[in-house]
């Protein structure tokens, strides 16, 4: 009887297959025993065909190919091939770091998962299957390593619940973990603790993340001495790939230069004023340098001399003192400009570069349209000629640029024949007029990365299509390669980043100033009130990722509010004034009493610390501390009702005087209980400090959000977005004599009302005061906790 059809398919399939593992070299009782296995048949002709060697290779490869069964398998190879792209290696340390040869029995793996499970047993019992199994399985991978991670996972699920039983409902549950209790603001009091005292957090809202706030973030980025992997594919039109890598030679050049050290580097350009994002990268480029004890460089991206200048430079490197971090080296792009001009001449050597003289337009066009410029093959000579004319002055500007010569085809924009060199006839702000020509950003940065000898290049996600053209460039001249990594960009809800829109509300006047406290600039913040150790807390806090997201303005307000609490003594301030004579006090008495600008001091030097308020027969409360009607949820002053001033004694309202409109309060009469047989609620105040002699009188500035979006910069009229009301100044407010001689800059929580600062417009007449932030923190308020 013949055999049926489909046992017939099966044999020809496997005779196929057996034929196909002979000609990779296996041997004739190793081909069968594969084709035996449909799973290693199925996974090795895979792989055979992704290698493309259908039709054979040598017998170490076949072998290679038939070894490496695993994913781990392939992903240790993988990672062991990455460090060397095409350069030689040792076959036996590469079989050795991807497991070639070893069989993990079920019996090991069987082993492997008791061992865990044992160990994890009371965790187990407790949580049940709302326990994290993955943490267990990267125990087992962790002990074996090279074992099928399905095999591992069925196993791991058939001794849980052997452990554990079947599944109830409450195993369904989300398990709920218990939460520090944090300090809270007392309602009845005008004492309001922050809601995180440790400004080394991540944020409020990665403090339940099971410890990642402790996770240092910098160990993401590799050694120095690891900068020998490919770095990235650069994928050209024609098919043709390159993998750039660091040679064994050129690096170990590199880390002699280095000494095994971190280089880095901050590198503004000197256009404007730096903002909060810069703070962000500063904690990037400053803070991996000292993480791994290495260099980070000040460097001065001055490329562009109509853009640049001193007082932008000025500006940057005390602002970056100010925040707290120290330069290896201030050093600028144009530092460079001989050695960018040499190198410029040797990649038009290469035929790697050449002079065009489409304009501006024609060039974006034939970009657009990924067509070759009319003088993209011209001579190297011509092109060389025409490149030192450029340089001695000899050719208008706009009639020439240096392009590099990449692949206009690319569908990668960023290879498209960038420019590397244009002609400007303006001095330079660090170089005088030597120069008429200057070299472009792409064509600068990456190679000024090479010579300072930068071990990591750190840049914002916008920068990453660039970094073919980075990597094409250093290797089209033979240079070293830094390792380039990019994070997200840092932006805030009701703010412009761009220095284009920033310079813009500056220039027109939208703002007073790069300072204007409004702004999310480093010198408005400082103006503000937030303190190097606020912003450097918001930088931690929003960590080193690559998720795009837009960052609440309300986090960065916490880090602040967090920061004042612990440090901003305490005052009286009445902001809205309201009259109270006090009937049963001599009107020519004047009674000093103490107040606590750290009244919250349990011990210590501050707990000691006092300052002199004076309390007479007129008195100043806030307006909106005194209600015609009372109710059982307000805490101010009524007709018939007490409160207690702050330090001082309960009053109590006796009469009420109206204005000529006999509808508004000017003023009220109260008497005091000098006994202070009553303990009613607490609110601020302010006294004359000598019969007839008003208060001192401040100017409060009180900012809200610039803008009324949360994302104006996605507006196409942002500035029509403008908020109106982000300012309210008020300028009969009335404070303590202590405030007086205050020096700008100093922060104080004024009591009940929020932190301030003195601002930069304080006079010996006048004294002026901005509000950093409010006193209650909205940030887990909005994040909807």
């Amino acid at each position: 009887m013949p055999a049926p059809v489909e046992e017939n398919g099966k044999e020809k399939k496997n005779a196929e297959a057996k034929e196909l593992f002979l000609k990779i070299g296996l041997e004739d009782k190793t081909a069968q025993n594969a084709v035996a296995n449909p799973k290693v048949t199925a996974n090795l002709i895979a792989v055979i065909v992704e290698a493309g060697l259908q039709e054979g290779c040598g017998r170490s490869v076949g072998n290679l190919l038939y070894s490496i069964k695993s994913i781990p398998q392939v992903e240790a190879a993988f990672g062991f091939l990455s460090k060397f792209g095409p350069e030689p290696y040792n076959l036996a340390e590469f079989e050795s770091a991807c497991g070639v040869g070893v069989e993990v029995s079920q019996e090991e793996i069987q082993a492997a998962v008791k061992a865990v499970i044992e160990k994890q047993k009371d965790m187990l019992l407790q949580q049940r299957y709302r326990a994290n199994v993955g943490i267990l399985l990267s125990h087992v991978r962790a002990e074996q390593p090279w074992a099928d991670g399905k095999v591992v996972k069925e196993e791991m699920d058939a001794q849980l619940k052997q452990l554990l039983g079947e599944k109830t409902a409450e195993d369904e549950k989300p398990l709920v973990r218990k939460k520090e209790k944090k300090p809270r603001a007392d309602p009845k009091s005008e004492e309001v603790t922050s809601s995180v005292g440790d400004t080394t957090a991540v944020s409020p809202a990665a403090e339940e993340n099971d410890g990642n706030a402790k996770i240092d973030p910098f160990s993401i980025f590799p050694s120095p001495e690891e900068n020998n992997a490919v770095l990235t594919e650069i994928f050209f039109s024609d098919g043709s790939i390159w993998r750039p890598h660091n040679t064994k030679e050129r690096l170990e050049k590199h880390l002699e230069v280095t000494g095994k050290k971190v280089h880095t580097r901050f590198p503004p350009e000197p256009n404007g004023y730096l903002h909060i994002g810069h703070a962000k990268a500063m904690y990037v480029d400053f803070g991996l340098a000292k993480d791994r004890g290495g260099n980070c460089y000040l460097r001065f991206d001055d490329t562009n001399p109509e853009a640049e200048k001193k007082e932008y430079i000025d500006h940057i490197q005390e602002i970056i003192n100010w925040i707290g971090w120290q330069p290896f080296k201030i050093t600028y792009s144009s530092d460079y400009f001989q050695q960018l001009y040499d190198l410029a001449v040797e990649l038009i050597k290469r035929d790697c570069a050449y002079v065009d003289h489409q304009t501006a337009e024609e060039i974006k066009l034939s970009r657009l349209n990924k067509e070759d410029s009319p003088w993209r093959n011209r001579p190297i000579s011509e092109s060389l000629k025409l490149f030192d004319d450029m340089r001695r002055g000899l050719i208008d500007e706009g009639k020439a640029t240096l392009r590099m010569k990449q692949d206009m085809k690319n569908d990668n924009k960023n290879m498209g024949d960038l420019i590397a060199y244009r002609i400007k006839f303006t001095p330079h702000p660090h170089v005088g007029d030597k120069w008429c020509i200057y070299p472009s950003y792409d064509y600068t940065h990456c190679i000024v990365d090479s010579l300072e000898n930068i071990t990591h290049s750190l840049c914002t996600l916008e920068f990453e299509s660039r970094r073919a053209s980075y990597y094409w460039l250093l290797e089209s001249l033979d240079l070293y390669l830094p390792y380039v990594w990019e994070y997200s960009r840092l932006n805030i809800t009701h703010n412009v980043m761009s220095k284009r829109k920033l310079n813009e509300l500056v220039t027109n006047k939208h703002v007073d100033g790069w300072e204007d406290p409004r702004l999310i600039t480093l010198a408005g913040l400082r103006r503000r009130g937030a303190s190097p150790e606020a912003i450097q807390a918001f930088c931690r806090g929003v960590g080193i990722t690559r998720s795009d997201n837009l960052i609440r303005t309300e986090l960065l307000e916490h880090f602040m509010r967090d920061d004042l609490n612990r440090n901003a003594p305490r005052s009286l301030v009445v902001l809205k004034p309201l009259k109270v004579v006090i009937t049963n006090m001599d009107e020519n008495t004047v009674e000093e009493l103490e107040a606590k600008p750290w009244p919250e001091a349990k011990e210590g030097d501050r707990a000691k610390e006092t300052y002199k308020i004076p309390f007479s027969r007129v008195i100043y409360i806030e307006q909106s501390d005194f209600r015609l009607k009372d109710s059982k949820d307000y805490y101010g002053l009524a007709p018939n009702k007490s409160v207690m001033l702050r330090y001082a004694y309960p009053i109590k309202c006796t009469d009420v005087i109206y204005g000529e409109d006999k509808e508004t309060v000017v003023e009220i009469h109260a008497e005091y209980d000098r006994a202070k047989s009553t303990k009613p609620k607490v609110i601020h105040w302010v006294a004359e400090p000598a019969p007839g002699v008003n208060p001192l009188n401040v100017e409060i500035r009180l900012f809200d959000k610039l803008f009324k979006s949360e994302n104006p910069a996605e507006l196409e009229d942002w500035l029509g977005d403008l908020n109106p009301n982000s300012i309210e100044t008020i300028t009969t407010a009335l404070a303590v004599p202590a405030l007086k001689d205050a020096p700008v800059g100093s922060k104080f929580q004024f009591e009940r009302l929020g932190y301030f600062c003195v601002d930069t417009d304080t006079t010996p007449e006048k004294m002026v005061f901005n509000r950093t932030v409010t006193l209650r923190d909205s940030y887990p308020k909005s994040l909807g906790k």
